[in-house]
């Protein structure tokens, strides 16, 4: 089990810009893929997005249209999500997730179901 702390979150004007960071306490943090997911109040937590072991391999959410980036750095048990452009409708709880690889699948995951590990979320708030 590895544990997840997010931080950076905040109140943000609309098209403005806020840098996610996930911190992992892990010893083998490259064995991990890793994902930002993100829940509004009265709806579902939805996928934003992924990135493999390596970070050769990302993915997005069909609502970041090219506004987010999603990184890591390893040396740093680190996971990064850059948001630039952000609107109102980004306005979420943005939660952190990890899934344990069996192998070096160079491969990110959607679904919440696919995760083992969570953060405890960090408020995003996007004013018009």
């Amino acid at each position: 089990q590895v544990q997840l702390a997010e931080t950076g979150g905040g109140l943000v004007q609309a098209g403005g810009s806020l840098r996610l960071s996930c911190a992992a306490s892990a010893r083998s943090f490259s064995s991990y893929a890793l994902a930002w997911f993100r829940q509004a109040p009265g709806k579902e937590r939805e996928f934003v997005a992924g990135i493999s072991w390596s970070g050769s391999n990302t993915g997005y959410g069909d609502f970041v249209k090219g506004r987010f980036t999603i990184s890591r750095d390893n040396t740093k048990n680190t996971v990064y999500l850059q948001m630039d452009n952000l609107e109102p409708e980004d306005t979420a709880v943005y939660y952190c997730a990890a899934r344990l690889l069996r192998a070096y699948v160079n491969s990110y995951y959607r679904n919440l179901d696919e995760y083992n590990d969570w953060g405890q979320g960090t408020q995003v708030t996007v004013s018009s």
